[in-house]
């Protein structure tokens, strides 16, 4: 095992606005990084150009000391010992599950009882022994993409590409995929890239999370890291459900505020600098003597109720309530912390 390491790579198509502009990211042995960013970012180009489906106008993709791409040099897919799980599942309809896992080893010419033996451990890998004889039309969409799952770990490969492979399906199976997709990670050993715009999928699954934004990097860190200490405006609007207030600039160089300071900066003056601070709805507590805000929506979520909510100067803010409350509410805020972005 290698690292898997991008060096600013480039990549643009039809003269435009470049796809990916500058990317470069190492991802450790074993490490599983999500791509995270909304349609159009380039986490996709970035994976396809680490499948080498794509070739990059600019910079160099390096598995260890082997060059797999360069502007000037590419090693084919078939001979990058990578494997990809599509979002469509690109299964074979008239094969049977066995027949699907087991094709990557024949097309290698290895033996019928080899491949029995890697296929039979592969199902049993993603728990699907018994529907090795099935074709993909008898399965349900989870089971297709635990098929997926098995066919990449049949070929043992030191990179594991999934290009938003979760959208087709709905939330329970999602859930359960989540589980299929650590299980397998933490079986396979496989370095592994996992493109998604869901920040909860990319939250609750990597190890390292790399948000994009037309084209860039703007931050990459562990999932608790990037939650706390998000980078910029963008980064901090992506991940979690927190609300971005302008306050005062208070001329300090902490990143953190609490209620005190907080409180004595919100509410922006004509003529002075501001500086973004994100809030998250944990972090603000309903009563005491804060801040009033009158309730804008109200969304029931069982244990809580999710609330919008508006302060004196106009910005908005969430925040969570255990008790029933409706749109025009007024009530008071308290704003334990905030993170400066």
């Amino acid at each position: 095992m290698a690292e898997l390491i991008l060096s600013d790579l480039r990549k643009t198509f039809g003269g435009g606005r470049a796809a990916v502009d500058g990317v470069s990211l190492t991802l450790r042995p074993g490490g599983f990084l999500a791509l995270l960013g909304p349609s159009g970012c380039g986490k996709t180009t970035v994976l396809r150009m680490v499948a080498g489906f794509e070739t990059p106008d600019e910079g160099a993709i390096r598995l260890g000391d082997r060059l797999l791409s360069s502007a000037n040099a590419v090693v084919p897919p078939e001979s990058r010992n990578m494997a990809m799980v599509f979002q469509s599942y690109a299964l074979w309809p008239h094969m049977t599950v066995a027949g699907n896992v087991g094709y990557p080893l024949k097309v290698r010419g290895l033996s019928a009882g080899v491949v029995a033996d890697k296929v039979g451990k592969a199902l049993a890998a993603v728990h699907l022994e018994a529907f090795a004889d099935r074709r993909p039309a008898d399965l349900s969409g989870g089971q297709r993409q635990r098929v997926a799952l098995a066919r990449c770990l049949v070929t043992e490969p030191d990179v594991v590409l999934l290009d938003e492979p979760l959208a087709n399906l709905d939330r329970h199976l999602r859930q359960e995929m989540e589980e299929a997709f650590r299980d397998f990670h933490a079986r396979s050993g496989a370095t592994m890239i996992y493109v998604t715009h869901d920040q909860a999928e990319a939250m609750a699954l990597a190890t390292d999370v790399a948000v994009m934004s037309e084209g860039r990097v703007l931050q990459m860190a562990p999932p608790a890291e990037l939650y706390a200490r998000p980078q910029g405006r963008l980064v901090g609007s992506l991940i979690g459900q927190g609300a971005i207030l302008q306050v005062r600039d208070d001329g300090t160089s902490e990143r953190g505020y609490d209620w005190p300071r907080l409180r004595a900066c919100l509410g922006t003056a004509a003529g002075m600098p501001t500086v973004d601070v994100l809030v998250r709805p944990q972090d603000v507590e309903i009563g005491g003597d804060g801040l009033t805000a009158t309730v804008e929506s109200a969304t029931f979520e069982g244990e809580r109720h999710a609330l919008r909510l508006i302060l004196g100067d106009g910005q908005r803010l969430r925040a969570y309530s255990r008790l029933l409350a409706a749109a025009g509410d007024v009530l008071r805020v308290t704003i334990r912390s905030g993170w400066r972005l």
